[in-house]
């Protein structure tokens, strides 16, 4: 599992969380990519994120890299107890083809996760994402990484400030319910 980059208690990173986010309830936000940031809120309250790799190596098969994914999601849901929602970066334009067919192929992979488990999970557009972090919906990397850090949070690329701004998005807006 990716190491965790920032684990942190300061009262004004974290949101006061309305009732349906409360009692125990694990939250988890992705920017899915080859490098894919996460974002967790554990069921104690606690907010943890980082990256993950799910590049394929020299002799690995082309699904390789949603099996490591598979497990990956199974591995945080073991150690963090069971999710109960999962938000995740809704992008409708790729800069590449293989950019497209790896997010295609992840979040193929994580909705097929989540719905064999009964997890509900929600795309956020990226302008959404970016408007509500920076108060631009084209914001570029860096303001992504400065407006976490802002936050309290100390993000090791963009992949885990998005990741970190989702979640943050998802408890202040009650999943986009406001």
């Amino acid at each position: 599992m990716a190491e965790a980059t920032l684990t942190t208690t300061m009262q004004e990173a974290i949101p006061d969380l309305p009732l349906a986010f409360q009692a125990n309830r694990t939250l988890l936000a992705l920017d899915l990519g080859t490098t894919t940031g996460w974002a967790l809120h554990g069921a104690d309250g606690l907010i943890t994120s980082g990256t993950a790799s799910f590049r394929n190596g020299r002799f690995d098969g082309g699904g390789m890299r949603y099996l490591r994914f598979t497990n990956w999601l199974g591995e945080l849901e073991r150690l963090s107890g069971p999710i109960a929602a999962i938000w995740f970066e809704e992008v409708r334009r790729h800069a590449g083809t293989d950019a497209a067919h790896v997010y295609g192929g992840l979040m193929a992979t994580l909705t097929a996760w989540a719905e064999l488990r009964g997890v509900p999970y929600e795309g956020v557009p990226v302008g959404t994402i970016k408007r509500h972090a920076t108060g631009k919906g084209n914001a570029n990397k860096d303001a992504m990484i400065a407006a976490a850090r802002a936050r309290g949070f100390s993000p090791a690329d963009d992949n885990e400030a998005d990741a970190i701004a989702i979640l943050l998005w998802a408890m202040e807006t009650h999943g986009g319910a406001q």
